[in-house]
């Protein structure tokens, strides 16, 4: 027999999160993970599980009834969508303007469906005028998708112009809400949304690992009327809600659900709630407002025009001259900071600065703003 290794108890330092994600974790949030674990089928867990399919419906802003928290983080919940609905040789317009629109792509290849890329500028939203032009050039499209807030650059897209242009072509929309749920203005039922998904580490400030979802009326037909079974037993739809769903008070067993997360996940959207979601939307602005006068005062460039710029994800330029990694690693070493570098076309000449959920306040924003004028003097 092989002796037992021996470790100490993992204990790590209370960093302040200022990266892409994860975000700084409501202190509530992670008191409630700590509550004891009950069984995936206890009454009592069922029934918070109904909460919590509300707290997600009120932070879509969406009554559809197929609204859940997959039990994984929301590249997962990118996958469930696309498997869920796309069928093999269905074709897929694709806006790709950062690092996440061009997993979308991949998404809608490994389903064996066909994508027809709509490319913008990195740093710049998706463009309403490129994506209605791809629309007519392709009537036999069925699927729009975007991302709502591209993490890799910090930028924000039009998402209710954009499902107007769906609905008028007659597809269904596929969104990316990972970094905008409870960020910024979201309104699935009102902008006509069919398929979204978001992840649970940015601006719900909920511990990693949970992809909340929602189908629309009408993307729940088309995953029922499929000629192809959804290549994903794990993430297939129709089984899942079955979990769900109560039917006279019973739950379908589908999968042994991350108790303790979920718990985490309803503590978070009931913070949210609470706060009210307009609130949330005018906090992280308003806190983005104090960080943008800081950073230009320091004479740092932002990479997107704060026209189309996210309050919660902010990428600026590096400034010439100076190390990426050594800036970075000074603010963990020095001051306990995370922020994080750039991705794809920006790895090297941006850092992205979060102001997500429980991170978006002052203290978050003046130790930032003093961090770095000192590490870069």
């Amino acid at each position: 027999m092989l002796p037992a290794p021996h470790f100490s108890a993992f204990n790590p330092p209370r960093r302040i999160l200022m990266g892409p994600g994860p975000s700084d974790v409501y202190p509530e949030v992670l008191a409630a993970q700590a509550r004891p674990t009950v069984g995936h089928l206890d009454p009592l867990f069922v029934g918070m599980m109904d909460e919590l399919k509300s707290l997600i419906q009120y932070a879509f802003q969406t009554k559809n009834e197929m609204t859940m928290a997959v039990s994984a983080p929301g590249s997962a919940g990118m996958e469930t969508c696309f498997v869920n609905l796309v069928e093999p040789g269905e074709k897929v317009i694709v806006c790709r303007n950062g690092v996440f629109g061009e997993r979308m792509r991949q998404n809608v290849e490994r389903v064996g469906a066909i994508a027809v890329v709509v490319d913008n500028e990195w740093g710049t939203p998706v463009d309403p005028a490129a994506v209605e032009a791809a629309l007519k050039a392709n009537p036999d499209a069925k699927f729009l998708a975007f991302v709502h807030a591209e993490t890799s650059t910090g930028a924000l897209s039009d998402a209710k112009t954009l499902c107007a242009l769906v609905k008028q072509y007659g597809c269904l929309s596929i969104v990316d809400a990972v970094t905008s749920l409870g960020g910024v203005e979201l309104r699935v039922d009102e902008w006509g949304i069919d398929a979204i998904y978001s992840g649970s580490q940015k601006c719900l400030s909920c511990v990693p690992g949970l992809s909340p979802v929602s189908f629309s009326p009408a993307a729940v037909e088309k995953l029922k009327n499929r000629k192809t079974p959804v290549q994903s037993w794990f993430l297939d739809q129709s089984l899942v809600m079955a979990y769900w769903t109560s039917a006279g008070g019973k739950r379908s067993y589908h999968h042994t659900a991350p108790v303790n997360a979920l718990y985490a996940l309803h503590e978070s959207l009931r913070l949210l709630a609470e706060e009210g979601l307009e609130n949330a939307w005018k906090r992280h602005q308003d806190m983005h407002l104090v960080l943008r006068a800081g950073l230009e005062k320091l004479g740092l460039k932002f990479v997107v025009a704060e026209a189309s710029r996210l309050p919660q994800l902010n990428a600026i330029y590096i400034p010439e001259g100076v190390d990426d990694a050594a800036v970075r690693a000074r603010l963990l070493k020095d001051y306990n900071l995370e922020i994080g570098a750039g991705l794809g076309a920006l790895a090297g000449k941006a850092w992205r600065i979060g102001l997500m959920g429980f991170g978006a306040r002052r203290e978050n924003v003046a130790l930032c703003l003093r961090a770095l004028e000192e590490v870069l003097n």
